[in-house]
């Protein structure tokens, strides 16, 4: 190959580097202005309880999970960020990075896989994380389940224990009626690689979301044994699904009562 061919191709592969860079971070700042107006316009998003969540140090914000498309994760993120002028690192499932547009934003807004050393890290450097132990298996709930918990991944209480970070129980009310999971289609979910590909309404339904904050919950003393360990984290786990559970039944019967 000539010098002035491979000089051409250089230059070609880094101009069309700096277009998909320009491309992706033009989908980011478009995804960021969307998310502003479903939250502030079509949503009509209330968030309650924000001093609960501590002004500083450590905290492991636990919520729900709903909605077909996930979106609650990016709306949690956003409107708790904006609200308290804090970091936050919501833990997300590996596949979440992948995706176009979604997956760099995610991460530039500070989101990390889920790893617990990942999750302690961050708790001993003093900063908030944010969990959703149902996992995918909260959003894959058909409609008729709506709002029925799934059972929680222990992981943020094992973090809790050896930390002694707080956990602050959160619901989150709206999405399950804007992304109202009907089915699945699992061919594309094979083709795009995803856990799976839900049968729902292409852009969100206009339902009323309200966020709840908690009091904290305080973990026990970390127990020295590996069996006591264990145990402590899987009553913290079940404490922590039923006051969530609790919550979100009746910030529900809340919700209705704004909309009228």
């Amino acid at each position: 190959m000539s010098e002035s061919l491979a000089d051409v191709i250089e230059v070609a592969g880094g101009e069309l580097r700096f277009l998909r860079r320009v491309l992706s971070d033009a989908g980011e700042d478009a995804w960021e202005r969307l998310l502003e107006w479903l939250m502030d316009d079509w949503f009509r998003l209330d968030v309650l309880g924000l001093e609960n969540i501590p002004a500083e140090g450590a905290a492991v914000l636990v919520s729900n999970h709903s909605g077909a498309w996930g979106l609650d994760a990016f709306v949690l993120q956003k409107a708790l960020v904006r609200s308290l002028r804090r970091s936050l690192h919501v833990l997300a499932a590996p596949f979440v990075f992948g995706l176009p547009v979604l997956g760099p934003y995610a991460a530039r807004k500070g989101a990390v896989p889920i790893d617990p050393r990942a999750a302690m890290q961050r708790l001993g450097d003093g900063e908030l994380i944010a969990v959703f132990p149902e996992g995918v298996a909260g959003l894959e709930k058909p409609f008729r389940e709506r709002y029925r918990l799934q059972p929680f991944n222990p992981g943020f209480a094992v973090a809790a224990l050896h930390t002694g970070a707080p956990i602050v129980p959160v619901s989150v009310v709206g999405a399950e009626e804007s992304s109202p999971r009907i089915g699945e289609v699992p061919a594309l979910a094979k083709l795009l690689r995803v856990p799976y590909f839900p049968l729902t309404s292409p852009f969100p339904l206009p339902a009323k979301w309200l966020i709840t904050i908690g009091e904290p919950i305080v973990p026990p003393e970390r127990p020295r044994g590996f069996g006591a360990r264990s145990e402590a984290a899987r009553l913290l786990c079940s404490e922590v699904r039923d006051t969530v559970q609790d919550m979100v039944e009746r910030e529900r019967a809340r919700r209705d009562a704004l909309v009228r």
